[in-house]
């Protein structure tokens, strides 16, 4: 099964990813230095994070998961600094006509 997962921290922040093999244990490949920027010791001691499915697939190609993932991560806008973790694509603010 591949799926398609939005990440939610504590902070509100998010970070959308790919996992091809659908494993409950994985929780993304966002910069953990970008992260801790946002959280200080203390709120490292204990804070829980959630996985949510957004679309799963038995049989896409990689190429169409590959797709899927950018139009979340456009969708949700969390290559914006300001919402999530993405790095990419880019985030502009400019809207396409």
């Amino acid at each position: 099964m591949k799926i398609i997962y939005k990440i939610t921290y504590p902070n509100g922040k998010i970070y959308v990813g790919q996992d091809i093999t659908n494993s409950i244990n994985y929780f993304g490949s966002a910069s953990s230095d970008l992260i801790a920027l946002d959280f200080t010791e203390e709120d490292r001691e204990s804070f829980t994070i959630t996985r949510d499915i957004l679309w799963k697939s038995e049989n896409a190609t990689k190429s169409e998961v590959n797709k899927k993932e950018i139009e979340f991560i456009l969708g949700y806008q969390s290559n914006n600094l300001q919402i999530g973790y993405n790095k990419r694509p880019i985030y502009s603010s400019k809207k396409s006509l």
